[in-house]
């Protein structure tokens, strides 16, 4: 058997770890094909950092608009399977390299396995909605992380043998990835930070830094909750979210410290250090329930219920709940059960494919 590992992202080659390294461990002939959709030298780092190999193909796509991304990646994307034609696609989550990789692969009537199946917000207005629905209709193996992504999936009348239980690779990540960047820099040092003495924040979906109310709702709720507890947000801003905060007049509020982006192995620790995690990221609210931080989504909607349903996340939107939301997970014991299962995603996953 062989398999094209697609990929495109930061969390998409997270994510793909532990199935890359459950590949070498089991001696399956693979081999990985980057998009470049997000480029830039630090990002593609990561594979150096996380010790993986590097991609055999990288096709450099880019940003762009979203139809014509996609359709670059796709006519690259089945040219290569054309040549270097593998039995098994694997696709990771819900970006336009997932929708192309799916699509090319289909059409080629390859076998598609959809890595973090049945996620889903309800809301079509996130273009990841659109891309998650696609790839999990034309996939052969659904890999859903939790019966709540099955239910989903049953529900839209995708047939019971395609679907798998398997947990979220995500959970291997954190653990297997964490342990590595142990051997790195120690960010807390270098900021100047104590474990569970600061609150660590990230905002960057463009339906909140794009919006005047929202961000600017965003950036209150910030300075609310340093007047109360008195801790800092240490605050990873992507250059986006700082150019919007410019453009619409703002402040950055007192205690909130706009720091660079960090790499993955960097943000995890300070993640896992954090008393309080403030987010619009899918992937964070699943590592800080992994790493039992407490955590507030500055969104109006998840498609991680999980999180929320075990008690290790509350959904604030962009306004007034955002101090209502800290003042109760602050006070959370962090004793939540793991809905993603127990770090073996990966070998479960792989094990299907047999």
């Amino acid at each position: 058997m062989k398999i094209a590992i697609i990929l495109g992202t930061r969390p998409e080659i997270i994510k793909m770890s532990p199935i890359i390294r459950e590949c070498e461990k089991q001696g399956i002939e693979y081999y990985i094909l980057h998009t470049g959709q997000h480029y830039s030298y630090e990002m593609d780092k990561i594979f150096e950092q996380l010790k993986l190999p590097q991609a055999k193909y990288n096709l450099d796509v880019g940003s762009g608009l979203h139809g014509k991304q996609t359709a670059k990646m796709l006519a690259r994307i089945e040219e290569i399977l054309i040549k270097d034609r593998p039995d098994v696609v694997l696709v990771q989550g819900d970006t336009n390299t997932v929708l192309a990789g799916a699509l090319a692969a289909s059409k080629l009537q390859i076998k598609i396995g959809h890595i973090e199946a049945g996620l889903r917000s309800f809301d079509r207005t996130m273009p990841e909605e659109t891309n998650r629905i696609i790839a999990d209709h034309i996939s052969d193996y659904l890999f859903a992380p939790t019966e709540t992504s099955r239910k989903y999936l049953l529900n839209e009348g995708i047939p019971e043998e395609k679907i798998f239980v398997t947990g979220n690779t995500v959970v291997d990540a954190a653990y297997q990835n964490l342990e590595i960047s142990k051997n790195g820099a120690d960010i807390l040092e270098e900021l100047g930070l104590k474990e569970k003495q600061y609150f660590a924040a990230t905002a960057h979906r463009a339906e909140n830094v794009d919006s005047k109310e929202r961000l600017g709702g965003i950036l209150n709720g910030f300075s609310q909750i340093y007047k109360e507890f008195s801790l800092p947000i240490i605050f990873p801003a992507h250059p986006r979210t700082v150019k919007m905060i410019g453009e619409f007049g703002f402040k950055v509020p007192e205690g909130t410290r706009l720091i660079e982006p960090l790499g993955y192995l960097e943000f995890l620790q300070l993640e896992s250090g954090a008393r309080l995690i403030l987010t619009d990221s899918g992937g964070v609210q699943e590592e800080s329930c992994i790493l039992k931080v407490p955590c507030v989504t500055l969104r109006d909607n998840t498609e991680r219920p999980e999180t929320v349903d075990v008690g290790a996340n509350l959904i604030a939107g962009c306004g007034e709940n955002i101090i209502e939301c800290a003042r109760k997970m602050i006070e959370s014991d962090c004793e939540w059960e793991k809905p993603y299962g127990n770090g073996d995603s990966a070998e479960l996953t792989l094990g299907k494919l047999q």
